[in-house]
């Protein structure tokens, strides 16, 4: 956001920075430092022990180093705007060496899109970001009792969520991340709000503001976000859709005079071949499962040019240019920076491979039924091998086949998950 950093925290009046980066499972992770430090971390780094992230270690020892990017820079507008702000860096995990951290998200989404522009295309993403407001109980803990009772684009006062949904759009916005549009979604509390096209990523490293922000939002509200994909039984789930834009020499190569282009259609097909495959990513959680194939949550793999239904599908605004791919099985407890490399991935072998996509509305099967099953299917696939570090993806998968494990141990799923996911995501 800046090029000039000192400057920048000196107009601001900045006092405190948080070094930001997000662990396995995309979940925030920082250390504060005092802004003299800065001139100092930003050329050499800032050293932390490792040990206590999970997955993190191996033989190489415990210290990693911190390298900020500096084009991250932001300030943190619920802050205090006086008397010492405080700013926000996403950083770059490196060895003590110097030597990139293989098992960084940024990095590795990063490996992703260079595959792609290895063949001639990059993306462009977009988010519909899905969550539910939930009131707090006596103690100030989370409880399941949802703010309102309004329904899909209701409107005040039956919609109380229009305030945090304003305050968190205007957050964002500060923080240089660009929303285009909020609504009241179909479930009770339940709410959307849509992040404008970027690149994958920009739009990652977007998404973990956004989840920071909607929860500290929330927080002054009163109130407890939950990114939960099903937090009530009985409603409708959360969703992360992610709309992608293929481009090719800076325009849009989804749509062309006679439809859906070659490439589109290669591309569309790599992530319908691979989606089951990488399921465990895109919905990592016991209860992400309860989700798909209910209440409009695609449960086959398909695609369709208007069929909100279906799994993927082919959406517009502004004609052809604002073509783009919109996959909709992923929820809000993706690792981002896992789920935009490997969809990234599915779609460019789809492209080298000149894959010819199914008819429209043709089944080439099912979504896993279950994270047992996703993560199955991920341990076989030879694109989770070929995109993600075995040392990423083998204690992912084991930590995730260990959380259904216990989930199925407990004998009540609905239990197992408000004790555990639902107090933290």
């Amino acid at each position: 956001m800046t090029e000039n950093p000192g400057a920048f925290l000196g107009e601001n009046d900045v006092k405190f920075i948080r070094l930001a980066f997000c662990d396995l499972f995309g979940r925030l992770k920082n250390i504060s430092i005092m802004a003299d430090e800065f001139e100092n971390v930003a050329a050499f780094g800032k050293s932390f022990d490792a040990s206590g992230i999970f997955g993190f270690v191996d033989t190489k020892g415990s210290d990693l180093l911190l390298m900020p990017d500096l084009t991250t820079m932001a300030l943190l507008p619920w802050r205090p705007q006086q008397g010492g702000r405080v700013a926000r860096v996403y950083c770059d995990i490196l060895y003590s060496s110097g030597e990139p951290f293989e098992l960084d998200g940024r990095r590795i989404l990063k490996n992703s899109v260079r595959r792609l522009q290895a063949l001639g295309y990059t993306a462009k993403i977009a988010l519909e970001c899905e969550f539910y407001l939930f009131n707090l109980g006596d103690q100030g803990q989370p409880i399941l009792a949802p703010h309102d009772q309004a329904g899909y684009l209701d409107f005040a006062p039956l919609d109380k969520g229009e305030n945090v949904r304003r305050e968190i759009c205007l957050n964002l916005e500060q923080m240089g991340i660009r929303p285009s549009s909020s609504l009241h979604e179909s479930g009770p509390g339940q709410n959307e709000i849509d992040l404008h096209r970027r690149s994958p990523i920009k739009m990652a490293d977007a998404y973990i503001a956004f989840t920071n922000v909607a929860k500290t939002v929330a927080s002054s509200f009163g109130l407890y976000a939950s990114l939960l994909p099903k937090p009530l039984k009985d409603k409708s789930g959360s969703g992360l859709h992610v709309s992608i834009a293929l481009e090719k020499d800076g325009e849009n190569v989804v749509k062309g005079e006679g439809g859906l282009t070659q490439a589109a259609q290669a591309f569309m097909q790599g992530i319908l071949s691979r989606v089951a495959e990488i399921s465990a990513f895109l919905n990592p959680l016991p209860g992400s499962y309860s989700r798909l194939g209910r209440f409009d949550a695609p449960g086959e793999i398909s695609w369709s040019n208007q069929n909100l239904a279906q799994l993927l599908r082919v959406a517009q605004s502004g004609g052809d240019r604002g073509a783009h791919i919109e996959l909709r099985s992923p929820d809000p407890a993706m690792n981002p920076y896992i789920g935009f490399a490997l969809l990234l991935e599915a779609g460019a072998e789809g492209i080298e491979r000149q894959l010819t996509l199914l008819p429209e509305g043709e089944v080439l099967g099912s979504l896993p039924g279950s994270l047992e099953k996703a993560v199955a299917l991920a341990q076989g696939s030879d694109l989770v091998k070929r995109a993600l570090p075995s040392r990423f993806a083998e204690p992912f998968l084991s930590h995730k086949l260990g959380e259904y494990e216990r989930m199925f141990r407990s004998g009540d799923a609905e239990s197992f998950e408000i004790e555990n996911d639902f107090p933290v995501i």
